[in-house]
């Protein structure tokens, strides 16, 4: 099923497989996903794709400086005829939320998607309303153009399982997009290959995945070991190892495994750790990223052998 899902997605996402299942990885694993790049590569095309090749109800919300948090959340309105206030849902309240250029958004919009990311339930006027399962806020924003934008805080980046940029297309998948038909045109025909209840079921087999007592230690060192690198300010929160541990789990279960391996771990650090650090100004300076420092980890930190797995 993860194959066909990607395959489905790889009609309109070309050459970018890997990206495609990293995308499929964290819907999986229960997380929610931002993609950062440059306008034109093909964020938003992602998004929609995946939320069309799934069954279930998705919407797309695009954040505008003006957006209010109950333009998101949903809001109650009185009801004259049964004399109360009745909950609207807004269009949070789906499988598959696609918001679009999110750091358009003021941060107290933002801020109305702390509590739906990590609680998976919205609270309006003291009322907690659960969303749908599976539930994947899939983010796009452009690092380029500042103008009119504002930062996601520390607090909501923490709350993205992963965190990817598309990058430019390869000379031949180029050369497809123009032979072929316009993405627009293909994502309006794309079939759905997944039902939202096979989705489900997707998530709770990879949740069962064997995961031996090494590799929780490894998980473990692998983020406290940028909590005291010279480079960071701020390293990664026990919600990354958290988030590790899942991503680690479903990639597993799609290579057609029981069981976590180091390797998983390792696939899935830079996506999963990297937006979560802050680099001080001294190693910005000198051009290093979040990615260096994970990268420098994972050649730091020992692996468990496979006699230990």
């Amino acid at each position: 099923m993860f194959a066909a899902l990607a395959q489905n997605i790889e009609h309109v996402v070309r050459g970018k497989r890997d990206k495609i299942e990293l995308a499929l990885v964290c819907l999986l694993a229960e997380g929610h996903l931002l993609v950062e790049d440059v306008p034109g590569v093909g964020k938003t095309t992602l998004a929609r794709a995946v939320a069309a090749s799934v069954d279930a109800r998705w919407t797309r919300v695009q954040f505008t400086p003006d957006l209010l948090p109950s333009d998101i959340t949903g809001v109650s309105i009185f009801n004259q005829a049964g004399n109360a206030f009745e909950f609207h849902p807004g269009p949070i309240f789906a499988n598959l939320v696609v918001a679009d250029e999110i750091n358009r958004g003021s941060p107290k919009t933002q801020s109305a998607l702390l509590e739906v990311m990590e609680e998976r339930r919205v609270t309006v006027e003291g009322t907690p309303h659960p969303v749908p399962r599976p539930f994947l806020v899939l983010a796009t924003q452009n690092p380029v153009d500042m103008d009119g934008t504002y930062p996601l805080p520390e607090a909501q980046l923490d709350r993205f399982l992963m965190r990817i940029s598309m990058g430019y297309p390869d000379h031949r998948a180029e050369v497809e997009v123009l032979a072929g038909r316009p993405s627009g045109a293909l994502l309006d025909r794309l079939p759905a290959v997944a039902t939202r209840d096979d989705v489900a079921a997707m998530i709770d087999f990879a949740a069962r995945l064997h995961v031996a007592a090494p590799l929780y230690d490894y998980v473990v060192r692998v983020v406290a070991a940028t909590r005291g690198h010279e480079d960071l300010r701020l390293g990664a929160s026990p919600r990354a190892s958290l988030a590790l541990l899942r991503a680690g789990r479903v990639r597993a279960a799609a290579a057609g495994r029981s069981y976590l391996v180091p390797e998983d771990v390792k696939a899935l650090a830079v996506p999963v750790i990297a937006h979560r650090l802050l680099v001080t100004p001294e190693a910005e300076l000198r051009g290093r990223t979040g990615a260096d420092v994970v990268a420098d980890v994972l050649a730091t930190v020992p692996a468990p052998q496979a006699a230990g797995v």
